[in-house]
This record gives structure tokens, sequence and C-alpha cells, in this order.
């Protein structure tokens, strides 16, 4: 059976690897077509919400996406001819800047008898010798192959498509591309809502509800992140231009508007648009001050908005690791090329989502998003595990600083704990990382206990008065079930209620009869029984049994630390005879408060005398009605 198992995981493995890699070779072998598609699709996302506003305005579908599609055609053909024509501007202006130019090459050249120089001129005459070598040793070969022959090709009349094509020159490919572009950008506006049917269609076949979901989330996300991006680069672009007009760099309008579109390309597109007004500031002005002040306002204004704009307008992120970003750059780039570049981020989003909605594709979720692929518990026994002592308190630190220390106990200390018993009884660890996360573990909340109590004690002598002048509470001990793990939750435990006041103790794990023995010469009224499932169950309904035939009178609380069922089930499983059950430390405290509210008020129904201690060490006698 195990065996069957194995081949077919193996089988899905070898199936998703050939998907993979055939899906690969699609989308580079049909790029000419995937690429338009592609950025029609963006496109789409991008210009919907406005498409959407028209319609409402009642407006027809055809008319919105036609307004919509020429005002847009217009704007980027309008920008376009700006572009041209002050490119074309300095084209004409290249010869005049020549003498600053080389000005400035003069000046960076290092002298000629530097170390740099001499080592030039070195390797200079090494590759001359090489040369004159190879030159004499092909002279001296009887069998060197033969000048080919040219030959001339009559080339085939062409057509009129033809024709232009060599007419537009290297400008034909872009062309045609947009025009596809904004082809498939129109009937995709036009039929959005029966493209979004289809592909409910095609990958909701029972799971309507999970398809719609994932579609609703890309589509969202995608749509804000488009629009925010675009804003934020016309912005970026606009006061660019705005700055090098104020400093006097030629053509401003053009350096703005290239640093708002190359904004579009990730981490080389904002450099590659500041580096054109700086070298025309170095080939324009004689020295150095305009180029300065060039860099001075690229590095202000992409601190400002890398770091403070962007992460206020995205929500600090758009769900995708800056690593994975990188790395989808470089992967669609080296199949699409610069449009690969400029799609990676999209691309990379809707992948995330659909690892998100896919179980099968659930990998990509963790490979590119930025959320936690551990819970806090899980990074703290890992550090541990790693023998990482410094990591791991660095973890339970920064929980700290964030939230409570009750917070702590729940969220990260009682789920490492739960992990480490459930692989020291799989056999998964050995017994010396089994003592060491249990004792780093220990001296955690050793430490933090004595943090906390310092504290405590700093907030003033007039409520040390008022703990004092307080009828005193019933004693609680806090009890392990079985061992170590269960041990450390019951000292945490304690800590948590001698926080609050209460009169608690926490006892060292040992066997029942000796622990029985150990309470006899303690006066408490209420126990709690720590135990951390499932392999403390039996023994925390043992050790209840046991209480309770030697303590009548106490009341017993019960924690199933982080089980499953809820604290109904953890009452069920652990049978009639206790005053509760809990499976959180804060369930575990309220039953505690209610129990000692209930004794202090007398509402027990006993006769009973019960003994207890206050802080400094006088004995009371209690007696409820």
């Amino acid at each position: 059976m195990a065996h069957s198992s194995q081949a077919h995981n193996s089988s899905s493995k070898a199936s998703l690897f050939i998907a993979v890699a055939l899906t690969i070779a699609m989308l580079y072998f049909g790029r000419r077509i995937f690429i338009p598609l592609a950025l029609a699709m963006v496109s789409s996302f991008l210009l919907s919400p406005v498409v959407g506003a028209l319609e409402k305005a009642r407006m027809g579908r055809v008319p919105s996406v036609l307004i919509v599609m020429v005002l847009c055609c217009a704007l980027a053909a309008g920008v376009a001819w700006g572009v041209a024509n002050q490119f074309i501007a300095i084209m004409g202006h290249v010869a005049d800047y020549r003498s600053n130019l080389v000005d400035k090459v003069h000046s960076l050249r290092p002298t000629t008898h530097s170390p740099i120089s001499e080592a030039t001129a070195t390797v200079r005459e090494l590759n001359k010798e090489l040369a004159a070598n190879n030159e004499a040793l092909s002279k001296n070969n009887p069998d060197r192959m033969s000048r080919p022959i040219p030959v001339q090709v009559t080339a085939p009349p062409s057509n009129p498509i033809q024709d232009v094509t060599e007419l537009l020159g290297p400008i034909a490919g872009p062309i045609e591309t947009v025009g596809v572009i904004i082809i498939f950008t129109a009937f995709t506006l036009m039929k959005r809502e029966d493209l979004r049917n289809r592909l409910i269609r095609l990958g909701g076949e029972g799971r309507l509800h999970v398809v719609t979901q994932a579609l609703d989330e890309a589509s969202r996300r995608l749509s804000r992140y488009l629009w925010l991006q675009f804003l934020v680069n016309v912005g970026y672009g606009t006061v660019f231009g705005a700055g090098l007009y104020v400093i006097g760099v030629p053509h401003a309008f053009l350096w703005g508007a290239l640093e708002a579109l190359l904004r579009f390309v990730p981490y080389i597109g904002t450099l590659l648009g500041a580096s054109f007004p700086i070298a025309l500031s170095l080939a324009v002005f004689s020295g150095w001050k305009h180029a300065s002040l060039v860099l001075a306002l690229f590095g202000v204004l992409e601190v400002t908005v890398a770091n403070a704009i962007e992460p206020w307008l995205y929500g600090s992120n758009i769900g995708i690791s800056s690593l994975a970003i990188l790395v989808a750059a470089v992967f669609w780039t080296t199949l699409w090329g610069l449009p690969g570049l400029i799609l990676s981020t999209p691309v990379t989003l809707c992948l995330m989502l659909a690892g998100r909605y896919v179980p099968r594709l659930h990998f990509l979720e963790v490979v590119l998003g930025d959320e936690p692929v551990l819970t806090p518990g899980e990074h703290f026994y890992q550090r541990l595990l790693a023998m990482d002592v410094d990591e791991a308190r660095d973890i339970a630190e920064a929980h700290l600083r964030e939230r409570s220390l009750e917070s702590l106990y729940e969220s990260v200390l009682i789920p490492a704990l739960a992990l480490a018993e459930q692989d020291r009884h799989m056999d998964a660890i050995d017994e010396q990382v089994s003592d060491f996360v249990v004792q780093t573990t220990r001296e955690l909340i050793e430490d933090l206990g004595d943090r906390y109590e310092r504290a405590l004690s700093e907030r003033g002598a007039d409520m040390r008065k008022a703990v004092a002048s307080a009828p005193a509470k019933p004693g609680i001990v806090s009890i392990p079930a079985r061992d170590d793990s269960d041990e450390l939750v019951a000292m945490m435990l304690a800590q948590l209620l001698r926080g609050e006041g209460s009169n608690a103790i926490e006892l060292r794990v040992n066997r029942i009869d000796a622990m029985l023995e150990a309470l006899s010469h303690h006066t408490f009224r209420i126990a709690c029984v720590s135990a951390l499932p499932p392999f403390a169950v039996g023994h925390a309904r043992s050790l209840c049994k046991r209480l309770r035939a030697r303590f009548p009178e106490t009341k017993i609380i019960v924690g199933l630390w982080n089980f499953a069922g809820g604290s109904e089930k953890a009452h069920d499983r652990i049978g009639a005879g206790v005053a509760g059950a809990a499976t959180t430390l804060a369930e575990a405290m309220s039953h505690i408060r209610r129990l000692a509210q209930s004794s202090m008020l007398g509402v027990e129904g006993t006769d009973e005398h019960v003994v207890s201690h206050d802080a400094s060490g006088a004995t009371t006698h209690l007696k409820s009605t």
C-alpha cells in the first residue's frame, strides 16, 4: 500500500514537471501571440474601471470602449510625438556638446606614469605579440581554408506589405505588436463578462465558489496595483521633469516622460531613465554641478517614493516577495525579452493567486508569496531544532514587543512544545535535541517570568497595598499531567495567575503518588491539570481521578492545550467530575477567575474550612456557607 502511494506521488510529480516544461516551451515558441495577449489583458485590467464608470453614466458598452481606446491612443500618440521631437532636437545638437564631453573625458584620464596606464600598455603589447604569432601560423599552414566565393541570389518580387515593412524599418515590429494589443484590448473590454464566465466554466467544475473568489481577488488586486503604479509613475515623471526644468537641463519634458515610462520596468528602468539626463548634463554644461544636482534630485525622489509613498499606497506590499519579483523579472525577460520584464510583476501576481486557490499549485504561493510560510510557533521550534538559541529568543522578543506575554505563550511557546512532543513520540528527534528544546524553553520562561514580576513591582506601592488589603484569594496549584512539556505550560499558567495577584504555584513533574504527596503540604482550593494532547490525555484523566479521591473539596480545571476539538470536546475526553476544561491559557484563567470569585463570595455550598496564606505568610481561615 505504501509502495503504491509512493509510486502515485512520483507519477504526479513527473506529470507536473512535464506539464510545466511544456507550458514554458509553448510560451516561448508562441511568444508572438502570447506577448500581445498578455499586454492586452494587463491593459484591460487598467482600463476596465474607466469603462465601467462610463457605462454607469448610461453610455453603452461599445461607445464606452471606443471612447476610452481613442483617448488612450491620442494620449499615447501625443506623448510619443513630443518625445520624438525633443529626441530629434537633441540629436541635432550632439556635435555642439563634443567639447564638454572631451574635456570631462580628459579630466578622468589617468596620468601617463600611473600603475594603471603602465599595466594597460603591457597588456596591449602582449596582445600585439599574440596577434603576430597567430598570423605567422596561419601563413605557414598549407591546409588553410580558401576564401569563400560570394554568390549573388536574386530576391523574389516583393508585395505591398513587405514594402511597407522595409519602409518602416526597425519600428515595423513594435507597430505591429501595438496594433495587435489595441485590437485584443478592445475586444477584451467588450467581452469581459463573457471571458470571465468562460474561465469560471473551465476551472470551476464543481468549484464555482473557489474560482469566483480567485478571479475577484485577482481582478481587484491587479487593477488596484496597476492604477496605483500608473499614478505613482506619472507623478514621479512629472516631479522629475519639473526638477530638471528648474535645474536647467534641456528638454525636461522628454526626460520626465521617459522616466515615467521606464519606471514600469522593474529594477533597471528607473536607473536607466535617470542616466540620460545625467549624461546630457555632462555634455551640455561645463563642470560637474548640474550633473550632481540631477543625481541628487533622482536620489531624493527615489528614496522618498520607494520607501514612503509606494508602501503607503500599495498597503506595504502586493503579496509577492521581493526575491520572487527579482527571479520572475529574470525569468520572463529571458522568455519574452523587454515585454516579459514589463509583464513580470502582474503575471507573477496572477500565478501566486492561482497557487492560493488551486491545491495542486499551492507551491506557487509558498515560493512567490510574501506571507510567512511558518507560524510563529513553527519558526521558534525550527530555530531550536537548529540549536540557534539567539534567533529563537529574537522571535520571542519580537512577538513580545507587539503583543502580551499571554499571547507569546499561546501563539509561540505552547505550539512549539506541542510540535516537540509529536516529534519526540514519533522518534523524529533524539533525546538530546528534546532535552535542549525543553531546557531552552524553560530558561526563556523563567527569564520572562522574572521580567514580568519586576514590571509588576514597578507599578508602585499603592498597587501592592491594594493587593495586600484585598481579600485573600483561594490557593491555586498548576499540576503537570505527564512530562516536561506539561510542566512548562503549568509554569506559564502559574506566572500569569501570579501576575493577576493570585496565590498560585506550580509543581515539578514527578510520579503521580509523589505529586499527590507534595500537594498535601500545600493549601489550595483550585487545581489546574496541564496536559499537551494527544499523548497526555490519558494521564490527565488518571490524575484527575486521583485528585478527586485525595482532595474531594478541590475544584479541578483541565487544560488540554491546543486541543483541536475545543473546550466542550476536551471536557468530554476527560469525563465528568471536573469543574471545567480549557484549550487555551485564556480559557483556563477565565475558569479560575470564576471559581475564585464564587469561593470568596461563599457560594460553593460547603461547610469546609479552607486555609490560605496571604502575601505576608499569615494564615487566614475562610469559611464558606
